[in-house]
């Protein structure tokens, strides 16, 4: 089987490199392109023996699947002028274009695939969704390819932003909250922002140990730290005052976003 990636940007990257050190595939399975072909000549300089294609059509030509990775406002400007076989695979990996869209749009089978950047560890889940033509067998490979380099997830279109939300954006998301973390601590008291940066590390780590293997559920953890009278429940009590509304305005603009780019990419497509 010949995969092909179309863009290779962040997620293009992670996937490329993902499949080929999970030993899903092998270079030589591989066909990549990119807007800028130098980029996609430096990757496949990582990984001898993948093919680098001059366009995104002479890609879909060599492939059985191929994985659009391009941002969802380019979607129109890539795929007007490619042609594809009824047999080939389409795999999206980006939320505002449902794969009822793509169907409406090319006439070969089409599923999508929001990947994580955890899943540059071979980690976190992966979300999927399947078109009407796609078989049995196409919705097993891709489950089978996905499963390689993360935990897949069959997912309804309803909840495809919150879920990438969760997903996709929540790497970033906690990212960030653990560096205000970690600044806070080196403002307020004697620590080194190294000392604070290996300590907050090694604790998400751990966290996400206990949570793996079951130890404890989310709410039986906090039960667990948090002692009547203790410290960690004075910290409780900041975070229940200050914290407030915060994620709940977070999705709000996701999905404020999410649907300005679903109206923009109405009207390029008619």
């Amino acid at each position: 089987m010949k995969i092909g990636i179309i863009g290779t940007g962040s997620m293009g990257t992670i996937l490329v490199d993902s499949f080929i050190e999970s030993n899903a595939m092998a270079p030589t399975q591989l066909h990549i392109t990119n807007r800028s072909v130098e980029k996609a000549k430096q990757l496949a300089a990582r990984h001898p023996g993948i093919r680098v294609e001059d366009n995104a059509q002479a890609v879909v030509y060599e492939c059985d699947v191929v994985f659009l990775c391009v941002k969802p406002l380019q979607f129109h400007e890539v795929l007007q002028p490619i042609e594809f076989l009824e047999s080939q695979l389409l795999v999206s990996i980006t939320s505002p274009f449902s794969v009822e869209q793509l169907e409406q749009i090319v006439n070969c089978k089409v599923a999508r695939a929001i990947p994580s950047i955890l899943n540059r560890a071979h980690s976190g889940p992966s979300l999927l969704s399947f078109g009407t033509r796609c078989t049995a067998e196409d919705k097993q490979m891709l489950n089978h390819l996905m499963g390689a380099i993360s935990t897949p997830l069959v997912i309804e279109e309803n909840i495809t932003r919150v879920a990438s939300d969760i997903v996709s954006c929540g790497p970033a998301f906690f990212s960030y909250l653990t560096q205000r973390f970690i600044d806070g601590a080196v403002r307020e008291t004697e620590i080194s922002e190294e000392e604070a940066t290996i300590l907050a590390t090694d604790m998400l780590i751990g966290l996400g140990k206990l949570l793996e293997k079951e130890i404890f559920t989310l709410p039986a953890l906090q039960k667990r730290v948090c002692v009547p009278g203790g410290i960690t429940g004075e910290g409780i009590k900041v975070l229940e005052t200050e914290i407030g509304d915060m994620f709940d305005q977070l999705f709000r603009q996701t999905h404020a976003k999410y649907k300005e780019d679903k109206e923009i990419i109405q009207k390029q497509f008619h």
